[in-house]
């Protein structure tokens, strides 16, 4: 039973199914050779189905490469991965044939096909299964292991320490009881470096001369999330969408005045995207920024603005154009200034008569830094402090788009460390918890459980990694989103299962295992809701992406 012999085999034409739905939707969104937006939200439901296969089959497809790179047991994993995997892209695809009018005799016939009957039989079983959750409870070996080099795996290594050693113990008291994130955490992590993982040598981080060490910050940000999510692995997301976007489009001195701060975590900085009518709709952003002399008066709300408290800057995405119809064309980034508090409320006045006041949001999870909601009156901002200075001005959107790639992918590797966690957690309790007599994970329920939990947070620790390797090299801003997507979801699925084993002591706030159960949940929703990435982001990309191929193909045939 191996990779190279039972996964290509159901792959290969799976992915040509794939790409048929694909093309045939892209075809049914176009117009003139361009997508067309009233078609595309009349298909959205298939735009969904499309992201989603299209997630679960480049997981799949990125185990089945590393055929060689992996340890017998990560093999099994992936094999049971790929078979589940394979079964939900068919079920995904068969009511897209049918509302595309394609013919579904290909579809069946390999649903049906004796290549992934075997598959299943080898790979999924109910007793293979079984065997690769006992050996998953009982091993000692890391799950979803990849290669890294000696830099990357002393990071690991040491962030582990620190994670275990200073970070958990902590980490109960901050959620059970809402605090702020202490400075006996900060400080540690500022000195480690955490908060210049994304800003050049030149500026005062560790990353190179292109500002990009994704897996770098990838490693880092797993170790710390398998601790805590909030108290720990989040803190970096904030600083990693900011520096991105004054990389982009910050002038000269700003880059010299702002980053070497956010590197040493001073200031520390959130991000005001948000705001009460408009989600993750970006474009349709509302708060005014105003011209006035020497700078921009601020009106207007923004919410679930995270660490907007403790912070010092703020990133606010504002309308410079006061024409709404200029859609994301006159959005511009602002940074705000503001004092540290570690208070759940705040109200800051300017000698000239401004205003901010913020509240935080009492949440089920995801405590620690706390998500603020905020109200601008007449706040100002010096013109200094408009990102590109007037270069920058209606640019913010795509500025901001750049700092969310980072963003998103360091939100997968925050669920790659809750699933972790979830998944040890599980391991342990099943292993020391007795009914009916005999060890809870002796059963071969729990077994198949552990077993699934174990394949998804080892198919999406591979996929992460490898996409971090593609944003390094320049490439991957799609798929960016679609791990991230893939990985939020599967956190929610591996704690869940978590939690079902702890039975009754998963649901009391004194098992860890609660607070993964409800941090996870916030995966999915922020750094771009999984509706928006799957429907704006990695469907329209795979859409665009055929429409180019059928344009290439039919120019060629032309010629």
């Amino acid at each position: 039973m191996t990779l190279s012999t039972l996964a290509p085999p159901v792959l290969a034409p799976l992915r040509a199914l794939f790409d048929a739905a694909v093309a045939a939707l892209a075809a049914d969104c176009a117009r003139g050779g361009k997508l067309d937006a009233q078609r595309l939200d009349e298909q959205q439901l298939a735009s969904y189905e499309i992201a989603w296969a299209g997630a679960d089959l480049l997981a799949a497809e990125t185990l089945a490469a590393a055929d060689g790179e992996m340890g017998e047991l990560d093999e099994r994993l992936a094999l049971l991965f790929i078979a589940e995997a394979a079964g939900a892209v068919l079920r995904r695809l068969e009511p897209l044939f049918l509302e595309l009018d394609l013919d579904p005799q290909s579809l069946h016939a390999l649903a049906a096909s004796a290549e992934l009957a075997r598959l299943r039989r080898e790979a999924a079983s109910a007793k293979v299964q079984a065997q690769v959750g006992h050996a998953v409870a009982g091993g000692r070996s890391e799950i979803g292991d990849v290669r890294l080099d000696d830099q990357l795996t002393m990071a690991r290594d040491g962030f582990r320490r620190f994670a275990a050693d200073v970070v958990a113990p902590m980490a109960e008291k901050i959620h059970r009881h809402d605090l702020t994130v202490p400075e006996s955490l900060l400080q540690p992590m500022r000195e480690m470096g955490v908060f210049g993982l994304s800003i050049p040598e030149a500026y005062g981080g560790t990353a190179p001369a292109d500002g990009h060490d994704t897996q770098m910050m990838v490693v880092v940000t797993e170790a710390l999330s398998e601790a805590s999510l909030a108290a720990a692995g989040s803190l970096i997301t904030r600083p990693e969408i900011l520096a991105r976007a004054l990389l982009a489009g910050g002038t000269q001195a700003q880059k010299q005045r702002w980053l070497p701060g956010l590197a040493a975590g001073d200031p520390l900085c959130a991000i005001a995207i948000t705001e009460p009518d408009f989600g993750s709709d970006v474009a349709s952003l509302a708060l005014k920024a105003t011209r006035t002399e020497g700078g921009w008066l601020l009106n207007g709300a923004k919410t679930w603005c995270t660490f907007a408290g403790k912070a010092g800057v703020l990133m606010v995405v504002a309308r410079t154009d006061p024409d709404r119809s200029a859609g994301h064309r006159g959005l511009s980034l602002l940074l705000v200034e503001k004092p540290s508090t570690e208070d759940h409320e705040f109200t800051v006045t300017q000698e000239r008569g401004g205003r901010l006041q913020g509240r935080a949001i009492p949440t089920i999870g995801y405590r620690g830094m706390h998500s603020f909601d905020l109200a601008f009156e007449d706040y100002f901002v010096p013109a200094a402090n408009l990102i590109g200075e007037e270069s920058g001005l209606g640019k913010g959107f795509y500025f901001t788009m750049t700092g969310m790639t980072g963003g998103r992918m360091q939100t997968a590797a925050r669920a790659l460390g809750v699933m972790k966690a979830a998944l040890q957690a599980a391991i342990r309790y099943a292993g020391d918890r007795k009914v009916f007599g005999a060890p809870l994970a002796g059963f071969q329920l729990t077994q198949v459980k552990i077993a699934a939990m174990a394949a998804r947070f080892a198919a999406c620790r591979r996929l992460a990694y490898r996409v971090a390797c593609m944003l390094d090299e320049g490439q991957g801003r799609m798929e960016a989103s679609l791990v991230k997507l893939l990985a939020c979801r599967s956190a929610e699925l591996v704690t869940r299962e978590a939690l079902q084993i702890h039975g009754g002591m998963g649901y009391a706030e004194e098992t860890a295992v609660s607070r993964y159960f409800v941090d996870a949940r916030v995966l999915s929703i922020f750094e771009g809701a999984e509706e928006t990435l799957a429907l704006k982001v990695v469907a329209r990309s795979l859409l665009e992406d055929a429409l180019a191929r059928d344009k290439t193909a039919s120019t060629g045939a032309r010629t």
